[in-house]
C-alpha cells in the first residue's frame, strides 16, 4: 500500500514531502536498549553457566573471532549487481504460512530475472504456492503440528509433559522426513509436469536445516534468508533467549546468547542431521561444528525486516544484508457482501487473530478476545484461523476465514496478533498501531521492537494474557501517540522494496566468475573437462552438444565445483584436540562393542521367531478357511504334496507335523549360526576399524592441527594450505606444513625477539623471544606429527569417496537428463553449434601442446 492512502493529514504530508532519511544501520540505540529486549516462553539463558563462560573467553581471547574474521564491510549504497544467468533456484522452507507468503513474492520476482524457481514446503501449500505461478514440491511435515509443538514448547527445551507423550521423537522423526524431501527438491523432476531439475543455487529459511548440507553434496552456492535475527550480533540477544542478569558485560551476553541457542538446537537435531547426511554419502559433522555452522561457513544472510525497525547491527560483515520486509503483489480479492457491509455500518473495527497458532484451548481464547472487545467498546474482525475462533454472535463482532491482510489492514484503525513478520510487516506498512500476543520463537522480539518504535504497546505472552491486558493494549493501539507512531514507520517505510533489495542481495553473493560456461555464454557450468592440465568448465547444454558430436564421453566428465562447501574440524590447542579426538574414537569404539553383543543377539531372536511370511503362504493354501482359522494353525506345519496335487477336489488337505529335529530344522539352525558369526565378525571389523583410524589417522592429525593453531593464541594466523579433500590433497599439506613448521618455528627464536624490539623496545622484544620460544615448541612437532597424519587423513577420506558413489551417480544422472531436456528447449543455431565444436577442438590443441 502507499502511504498516501493513510488517512488526514498524514495523506497530505506524505504527498508534499518525502520521507525523512533514517539510518539503515544501527547507532547504537538498540544496543542501549537491548536490556528490554525480552519476552517470556523463551529459552533462560543462565550467563553464568560453563558454556556461557566459554563463550564469553572465546570472545575476549580471539578479539572479534580472529579464527574467521569478518568480510569488510560492504557499503549499502553499492552498485546493482546484474546477473545473466538463468538458474535452477530451489527455496526451502520450513513453517507457517507467513513464513512461506514472503518466498512467494521473492520467487515471483526471481522469475521475472528469467530464473526457474522452485518453492519446497510442506505438501499443505501446493495450491497456494502452484495459484502463485511457481513450482511445487513438497518436503513433508505437517506446519500445524509444529505450531502445537512450538506452543507448548515456547523455548528448545521441551517440557516433561512432552517428552512423556513421546512428541519429541514425533518432531525429529518429522525432521528427518523434511530433511530427505529438502534434498530430493534439488534434484528430483517436477512431480506433476516431469519436467527435469537440478539446483543451481539454494535459498532457504534456516529452520529448514537441509539448506548448508544439499549445497555441499551439489556445490552449489546457498543464501539463507530469514524474518529473525540468526546471526551473533553484540546489539541485541537472540530472540528466542531471555538473559538473565550477570556480571558479564551486556554486549558480551547478548553474543553469548546466540551461541547457546545454537547449541541447544544442535543437541536436539544434530544425531537427525548427520544420519541423514550419511544417507547422502556426506561425513557426519563433529559437535563441535555443527552449532553456527552457517556463520562459520559465512553463508550470505540476507533479513527481511524494516531498517526503519531494526537497523543493521554495525558487527554484522557484508555478507548480511537488511533489506525490508517482502511484500507480495497484492491479490484480487472481492469481500462478501456481509464483510463489506460491515465495514460501513460503523467506525473501523480492531482486527484480531492469531494466524497459524493452535493453540491446546480455543474455547478459553475466543472467550477472553470476546471480553476484551465488550469491555472497550470497539467493533471487531476476528480471524479464525488455525484454532478456529468462533465465539458468540454479535453485532459488533465479525468472524472471517482467510482474508489477504494486504486488503483487510486497510480497513481497519488497529491490530492485534501472533507477531508473525509477515503479519507485522502489513500492519507497519498499512500504519496501523499493533498490539502483539507472542506464542513462541520471534515473536516476542517484533513485539519489542513495535514497543520501541511506539506503535503499540508492550507485548503480552500468551500465558499471561487475560481479560485486563488484553482490553488495556487495544486501547493503547487506538491512542493518538500510537497511531502517529505508526504513521512515522509507514511513512520511512514507504521508499524500501525489500523483495528487489534481496533480489540484488541474492545475485551480488552468487560466485558469478565462477559460473559462467567457458563454451556458450550466459550459460551456467556445471561440469568441468580435464585434459591434461588444462581444463574447461561446460553447462549442460554444452556438454550435450559435445556428446551428440562424440567430441567427449559423460564418464570423462567431473563435477564444476561452483561453491565448494568444506566443513572442517576445527582445532584450537594440541590438549583439547587430542582429547577430543580420543573420546570420539573410544565411543565410536563402545558403540562397535555393543554391536558385536547385542546384533548377534538380534539375530538369534529373528532366526527364533516364526517366519510371518511361511504363515501366510501355508495358511493361502488351506481353501475355504477362514482368516481366522488360518491364524490358529501351527507355525510347524506343511501341505504335503499328494494333498496339494488333490486340493483341486476340495478335499482337505492332511496336515503333518514338522519335526524339531528334522533336517529343515537343522538348517534354520545353521543358517541363524552363520548370522550371528556374520554380526559378530561385523561388529569386530567396526571395532577394530574404529581403533586403527583413530590411532592412525583421527589423533595425530588432531595433534598436528592443535599445534599447528597455537600461535592464534598470541595473534599469529597460520598458513591456510586449503582443506584436504583426498590423498593428493593431504600429501601436499603435510609437505608444505613440514616445510613452514619447521623454517618458521627455529627462525621464530630470532626474529620474534627482534621485530618485537622494533616495535615496542625492551618490553617487546621479551614479549618476542616468549613468541619465538612458544613457536618452536608448537610448529615443529606439527611439522613432524603433520608430515605423516595430514597425508594419512587424505587417504581416509579418498577411500571414504570411493565407496560413496550412491548419491553422486544421482547427481549425475540428474544433470545429464536435465541437460538434455534444456538443450531440446533451446534455440541452438547449427552456426552456434559449429562455434562450440571449433572452440572445444581449439582447447584440445591448445591442451596436447
Amino acid at each position: 500500500m502507499r502511504v498516501s492512502k493513510l488517512s488526514g493529514t498524514g495523506k497530505e504530508r506524505a504527498e508534499e514531502t518525502p520521507p525523512p532519511p533514517y539510518s539503515l544501520v544501527d547507532d547504537g540505540g538498540l544496543v542501549a536498549e537491548s536490556a528490554n529486549v525480552q519476552g517470556d516462553g523463551r529459552i533462560d539463558v543462565n550467563l553464568e553457566s560453563k558454556i556461557a563462560r566459554t563463550l564469553a573467553k572465546i570472545i575476549d581471547l580471539q578479539q572479534e573471532d580472529i579464527h574467521n574474521p569478518p568480510p569488510d564491510y560492504i557499503d549499502l549504497n553499492k552498485p546493482v549487481t546484474t546477473c545473466e544467468f538463468k538458474l535452477n533456484i530451489v527455496i526451502q522452507i520450513v513453517g507457517s504460512r507467513g513464513d512461506v507468503q514472503p518466498f512467494i513474492a521473492l520467487g515471483n520476482a526471481l522469475q521475472k530475472h528469467g530464473h526457474r524457481v522452485r518453492i519446497a514446503t510442506h505438501g499443505v501449500f501446493a495450491e497456494f504456492v502452484r495459484d502463485s505461478g511457481l513450482e511445487f514440491y513438497s518436503t513433508g511435515g505437517d506446519p500445524t503440528e509444529l505450531m502445537a509443538f512450538m506452543v507448548k514448547n515456547p523455548g528448545l527445551i521441551p517440557q516433561m509433559k512432552t517428552l512423556r507423550e513421546g512428541e519429541v521423537q514425533r518432531k525429529q522423526a518429522m525432521v528427518a522426513t523434511m530433511l530427505d524431501g529438502c534434498w530430493k527438491s534439488c534434484i528430483d523432476d517436477d512431480p506433476i509436469t516431469k519436467e527435469p531439475f537440478v539446483a543451481d543455487a539454494i535459498i532457504a529459511n534456516p529452520p529448514s536445516f537441509a539448506h548448508v548440507h544439499c549445497a555441499q553434496a551439489l556445490s552449489i552456492p546457498v543464501h539463507l534468508m530469514f524474518t529473525m535475527p540468526w546471526s551473533s550480533t553484540k546489539a541485541f540477544p537472540h530472540p528466542l533467549a531471555n538473559l538473565n542478569s550477570s556480571s558479564m558485560d551486556p554486549r558480551t551476553a547478548n553474543w553469548v546468547s546466540y551461541g547457546v541457542v545454537e547449541w541447544l538446537t544442535w543437541q536436539g537435531l544434530g544425531d537427525v542431521i548427520n544420519r541423514w547426511r550419511v544417507s547422502i554419502d556426506l561425513e557426519p559433522i563433529p559437535a563441535t561444528e555443527g552449532p553456527g555452522l552457517a556463520e562459520a561457513l559465512k553463508v550470505p544472510y540476507t533479513y527481511c525486516w524494516s531498517p526503519a525497525l531494526v537497523p543493521k547491527p554495525r558487527d554484522w560483515p557484508g555478507h548480511i544484508d537488511v533489506c525490508g520486509f517482502f511484500f507480495r503483489d497484492p491479490p484480487s480479492y472481492c469481500p462478501p457482501s456481509d464483510l463489506r457491509e460491515f465495514l460501513q455500518g460503523g467506525p473501523s473495527p480492531v482486527y484480531i487473530g492469531f494466524g497459524s497458532i493452535v493453540v491446546e484451548d480455543p474455547q478459553q481464547l475466543i472467550d477472553t478476545v470476546v471480553l476484551a472487545v465488550v469491555k472497550t467498546g470497539v467493533r471487531a474482525i476476528i480471524s479464525k484461523g488455525w484454532s478456529g475462533l468462533v465465539g458468540s454472535p454479535s453485532p459488533n463482532i465479525y468472524y472471517i476465514d482467510d482474508c489477504p491482510h494486504e486488503w483487510l489492514f486497510q480497513h481497519v484503525s488497529a491490530v492485534v496478533h501472533h507477531g508473525g513478520a509477515g503479519t507485522t510487516a502489513c500492519g507497519l506498512k498499512n500504519g496501523r498501531p499493533t498490539a502483539i500476543v507472542p506464542f513462541f520463537g520471534d515473536q516476542p522480539f517484533w513485539g519489542n521492537m513495535i514497543a520501541r518504535a511506539g506503535a503499540g504497546p508492550r507485548p503480552i505472552p500468551f500465558a499471561s494474557l487475560n481479560l485486563d491486558r488484553l482490553a488495556a493494549a487495544i486501547q493503547f493501539c487506538l491512542t493518538p501517540e500510537a497511531t502517529e507512531a505508526a504513521r512515522k514507520v509507514a511513512f520511512k517505510m514507504q521508499t524500501e522494496s525489500g523483495v528487489t533489495e534481496a533480489v540484488e542481495s541474492f545475485h551480488r553473493h552468487l560466485p558469478l566468475d565462477k559460473m559462467e560456461c567457458d563454451l556458450m555464454a550466459h550459460q551456467v557450468a556445471v561440469w568441468r573437462y580435464k585434459k591434461g592440465r588444462s581444463h574447461l568448465n561446460l553447462s549442460n547444454a554444452a556438454v550435450q552438444i559435445l556428446i551428440e558430436h562424440q567430441k567427449i564421453n559423460a564418464k570423462h566428465l567431473q563435477f564444476h565445483l561452483v561453491n565448494p562447501v568444506v566443513i572442517e574440524h576445527r582445532r584450537w590447542d594440541p590438549i583439547t584436540a587430542m582429547l577430543a579426538a580420543a573420546t570420539t574414537t573410544g565411543s565410536t569404539m563402545l558403540y562397535s562393542t555393543a554391536d558385536m553383543i547385542y546384533n548377534p543377539y538380534k539375530e538369534y531372536k529373528r532366526g527364533r521367531s516364526p517366519n510371518p511370511s511361511s504363515r501366510a503362504l501355508q495358511a493361502s493354501a488351506l481353501p475355504g478357511s477362514s482368516r481366522s482359522s488360518r491364524s490358529r494353525e501351527p507355525s510347524s506345519t506343511r501341505i504335503s504334496t499328494a494333498d496339494e496335487a488333490n486340493s483341486h477336489n476340495c478335499r482337505s488337505p492332511s496336515i503333518e507335523p514338522v519335526s524339531e529335529t528334522g533336517p529343515e530344522n537343522k538348517r534354520n539352525g545353521l543358517a541363524v549360526a552363520g548370522s550371528m558369526a556374520g554380526a559378530t565378525i561385523k561388529g569386530f571389523g567396526k571395532f577394530t576399524g574404529s581403533y586403527f583410524k583413530g590411532v592412525v589417522v583421527d589423533i595425530p592429525h588432531a595433534a598436528a592441527e592443535g599445534f599447528r593453531q597455537v600461535p592464534r593464541l598470541y595473534g599469529e594466523t597460520p598458513k591456510d594450505y586449503g582443506a584436504i579433500q583426498d590423498w593428493k590433497s593431504g600429501a601436499i599439506v603435510g609437505g608444505k606444513n613440514f616445510v613452514d613448521g619447521m623454517t618458521d618455528g627455529f627462525a621464530g627464536l630470532f626474529t620474534q625477539p627482534v621485530n618485537g624490539a622494533k616495535e615496542e623496545g625492551a618490553l617487546g622484544a621479551v614479549k618476542g623471544f616468549a613468541k619465538g620460544t612458544i613457536g618452536l615448541a608448537t610448529k615443529v612437532p606439527s611439522a613432524g606429527i603433520g608430515l605423516v597424519a595430514y597425508p594419512f587423513q587424505g587417504i581416509t577420506k579418498s577411500i571414504e569417496s570411493a565407496f560413496r558413489t550412491q548419491t553422486r551417480k544421482a547427481i549425475v544422472n540428474a544433470r545429464l537428463k536435465n541437460g538434455f531436456y534444456k538443450t531440446s528447449k533451446m534455440q541452438i543455431t547449427d552456426q552456434e553449434r559449429r562455434e562450440i565444436l571449433q572452440s572445444f577442438d581449439r582447447f584440445l590443441s591448445s591442451a596436447d601442446t
